[in-house]
């Protein structure tokens, strides 16, 4: 792949220059692709075990479907066999099974006997995946793509974007009534990178606009004033819920406290929108750099090794002291990334520092050459661990950990790797 990296930024020393990294990383995202493969199952894709095998009831799950069609959309775009009628398989069942043909929108899995899962909750979370799915599929060419992108924007804008409070709404009952007394911030996350995919793929800039106005809100008001320590979990008002699942600290998508990882995620896709609004228009906001900075900076410092042994942890309470040390795959995963987005934007040597020691610590603890794939968490000894995360299966940040060193800040992945020279 061409290299589009702004170079003059970046130390002459630089791994992000050198040819064998590349290779190396372009290594690392095919074998996660291959190992991930057998996840299809009728209805879209469902989780693998330690082992890269199905469970013998395996049933597809949506969250994990969207995710693997964006995957295999973009990869499709590079050129990689198999994976162009993996995201087919995808938009099929986002299309079809996964969908409310009733009310609109898509449930967590396939309904049973009639009956789907979760009482049929709309959520935000996914229903962000699903549009980021389609999109990416529209730029690989899938069958259907289009007309997935065109319902899931319609029924993403109607009934979860808030234009009053600018951001996006937390879930709905399955007929869009009983709105969720919840604001939060990982679906307003997720809700950023699907706004500047969206806005690449239709060409429409309000996107862009959406997801700088969520940033606005929930970063440079609500973060910035209490030195970039990002809450999570707020009402409908925005009164700040402390004690939020408080009896579920390892809960998957809403555990109590605060996630460094999500401090340094928000870091990158601050970049990246400020690079996607100076494509569009030559100005962006200075501030995306310095927030940009601050929440890197505390981030890895809330959750780097602080427990004595590598690894960036789960959460932390509002001291910022540990809450669950383990260590899931995706936090390392976004730590390296913010890394690389702050080296390519900045070429400061400090990233060079942080890009290299995240990616060791991945190679050395979190890539398993015994049976393939990565290990999805780890204990605060780094020795495997399933307390948040059981099996393999995610592929959606390991692989695009793999993919955005070797990409610019803007446009999006599935827009840059199809105008970028294979």
């Amino acid at each position: 792949m061409a290299e589009a990296l702004p170079s003059l930024m970046l130390p002459a020393s630089s791994w992000l220059r050198a040819a064998a990294h590349r290779r190396w990383l372009d290594a690392q995202g095919q074998r996660l692709l291959d190992f991930s493969k057998p996840a299809r199952v009728p209805d879209g894709f469902a989780p693998l075990d330690d082992d890269g095998r199905l469970s013998a009831d395996a049933g597809a799950d949506a969250i994990l479907t969207a995710r693997m069609t964006h995957v295999y959309a973009v990869a499709a775009g590079r050129g990689l066999p198999g994976c162009f009628p993996l995201a087919t398989h995808g938009v099929a069942a986002l299309l079809g099974p996964l969908r409310d043909e009733r009310h609109g929108g898509w449930f967590t899995g396939p309904p049973a006997d009639g009956v789907p899962p979760d009482g049929g909750r709309k959520q935000c979370y996914l229903h962000a995946f699903v549009a980021l799915a389609a999109s990416s599929a529209v730029v690989a060419g899938v069958d259907g793509a289009r007309p997935l992108l065109e319902e899931a924007l319609a029924v993403w804008e109607h009934h979860f974007w808030s234009e009053e409070e600018g951001v996006f709404r937390e879930s709905f009952a399955a007929d869009w009534s009983d709105e969720e007394n919840y604001r939060g911030a990982n679906a307003n996350m997720h809700a950023v990178e699907t706004c500047m995919a969206v806005a690449d793929v239709t060409g429409r800039p309000v996107w862009r606009q959406r997801a700088l106005r969520i940033v606005e809100r929930i970063i440079h008001d609500l973060a910035r004033r209490n030195n970039y320590d990002v809450a999570e979990h707020f009402d409908r008002n925005w009164t700040l819920l402390k004690d939020f699942n408080r009896d579920k600290p390892t809960d998957d998508l809403r555990p109590f406290g605060m996630t460094p990882g999500h401090f340094v995620e928000w870091s990158h896709l601050l970049l990246k929108l400020e690079a996607a609004l100076l494509r569009e228009s030559g100005r962006a906001p200075a501030w995306l750099l310095d927030d940009a900075t601050g929440l890197f900076q505390r981030g890895m410092a809330a959750g780097w090794a602080r427990d004595g042994q590598p690894g960036l942890l789960y959460t932390v309470d509002w001291n910022l002291e540990p809450v669950v040390h383990n260590r899931p795959h995706w936090c390392q995963a976004e730590a390296m990334t913010s890394a690389a987005a702050l080296l390519k934007r900045t070429g400061h040597r400090e990233y060079e520092h942080w890009y290299r020691t995240i990616w060791d610590y991945i190679d050395l603890y979190m890539i398993d050459r015994r049976r393939d794939g990565w290990i999805q968490e780890l204990d605060r000894d780094n020795h495997p661990s399933e307390v948040v995360y059981a099996g393999k299966a995610d592929l959606y940040h390991a692989w695009q950990a793999t993919l955005t060193p070797l990409l610019p800040l803007a446009p999006s992945f599935a827009t840059a790797v199809a105008s970028l020279d294979q």
